[in-house]
């Protein structure tokens, strides 16, 4: 009897676990489902990469994918009749929707929901503590989790396809003029890996903080839509590469933070902080949001994720810091902001990060931590070429004075002086958490 791979963030063929398990029992229905519920609040750039990857996997599959818009309650029921199917065969899924949208499929279907394999290396819920409680600080977690070990990745299955009608991948949306994605599918993926293998994963403990010099492995995308699986890179990597691995266990730290407690994908990991006192997104939010604060490598870091959908990550915590502790307004703002945009906006990485960067969720050191953002700039950006590259208004100013435009002698014309004074902000904030203490 045949059985229905329904695909959801594990778009690849290879090291696939659920294709191995669908396989087992017969020939294998690729699906994937467009869910309007997750459709609706992406951005043109993550929705153009997703039908993008999709399109790169159904060229795998020689036209066999199956694509089908509605509520997987009723499409992936209505595929099963369709194609006889004995089984649904999935990725286990564990965010918060995620997780109730497959509790809702596998109530209507006529056949059993397999679940085989994540999107992580280690499913979220298998490191615990002793006492079996989730972890809440990293570095025990990434302790527990490298002793856990994860799986080596499985070799290619040769599986009998069966084929449906199918509904047309839709035309990508209109993007941003000069915002070009990254090649999207499986094979782009593991390019990208070898290519930063050979090129820059030696480098990347010493560079990897250094946005001027743009040598991250810029992978996250591909992990994100699971066209390479983690456990692929961890295979590869070396015992020296101990930095680049925090990295994934990071994201797989994250994951296992909001299966534990999926409230904080909307609020607050620390409830007693939403009792500060903040601000509400008025203009100076638009400034942020366009780049244009007056603080040059917040608005580099803004004017990058409108014109690539990606932001380097130490100026992900910088510009999230500016706008909690600076204009005193809360993460979920940004964090919301971040989500539109990034083309590789992982709920719990996104969330996360911001509410870590915030002063709010799982990190060890509270609000008081403050990114000063022109310290941060000379010293990540030491040349000021990351901020050139974006501030174009900054173009004749030469390497670190960059920083401190309102220091020149003349003021390159048509950008802005800063929206707020630092050094003012960074107590009213320290203030305004002493006051919630």
């Amino acid at each position: 009897m045949s059985a229905v791979l329904w695909l959801r963030r594990d778009l690849r063929l290879g090291d696939q676990p659920a294709l191995h398990a669908a396989a087992a029992e017969g020939p294998v229905l690729p699906l994937f489902v467009l869910d309007p519920h997750l459709l609706g609040p992406s951005g043109a750039a993550r929705t153009a990469f997703l039908y993008r990857s999709l399109r790169a996997l159904d060229e795998q599959l020689d036209g066999r994918l199956v694509v089908r818009h509605g509520n997987p309650v009723d499409v992936v029921s209505q595929v099963v009749r369709e194609a006889g199917a004995g089984s649904v065969h999935v990725s286990a899924d564990f965010g918060p929707y995620g997780s109730a949208r497959d509790l809702a499929v596998e109530a209507a279907l006529p056949v059993p929901l397999v679940r085989t394999g994540s999107p992580y290396a280690v499913s979220p819920g298998r490191v615990v503590k002793g006492d079996g409680s989730p972890y809440q600080v990293f570095t025990p977690f990434y302790r527990a989790w490298a002793a856990h070990g994860w799986r080596d990745p499985q070799r290619p299955v040769d599986a009998e396809w069966q084929v449906l009608p199918s509904d047309p991948v839709p035309a990508d949306p209109a993007l941003p003029i000069g915002l070009v994605l990254p090649e999207a599918g499986e094979a782009a993926a593991r390019r990208a890996w070898q290519r930063y293998r050979r090129s820059g994963l030696a480098q990347y403990p010493e560079v990897r903080d250094r946005p001027d010099l743009d040598q991250t492995s810029r992978m996250s995308v591909y992990l994100k839509w699971g066209a390479i699986h983690p456990r692929t890179m961890l295979a590869d990597l070396r015992p020296g590469d101990e930095v680049f691995r925090k990295e994934i266990a990071w994201r797989e730290f994250y994951a296992a933070v909001l299966d534990a407690w999926p409230a904080s994908a909307r609020d607050y990991f620390q409830p007693r902080m939403a009792a500060m006192q903040w601000a509400r997104p008025d203009t100076a939010f638009e400034a942020w949001c366009e780049g244009r604060t007056g603080f040059p490598i917040v608005d580099a870091g803004m004017r990058q994720l409108l014109a690539e959908g990606w932001m380097h990550n130490r100026v992900r915590m910088i510009v999230a810091s500016f706008l909690v502790k600076d204009l005193h307004i809360e993460w979920q703002h940004g964090a919301r902001h971040f989500m539109k945009h990034l083309v590789d906006a992982d709920l719990a990485s996104n969330q996360h990060g911001w509410q870590w960067t915030a002063g709010t969720g799982t990190d060890a050191s509270p609000y008081y931590r403050v990114f000063n953002p022109v310290t941060q700039g000379q010293r990540y950006d030491p040349d000021g070429d990351y901020v050139r590259r974006w501030v174009p208004e900054l173009g004749d100013v030469p390497g670190g004075a960059v920083h401190e435009p309102w220091k020149l002698a003349a003021v390159p014309r048509g950008y802005p002086g800063p929206i707020v004074d630092h050094a003012a902000e960074r107590l009213v904030a320290l203030e305004r958490y002493q006051q919630l203490r």
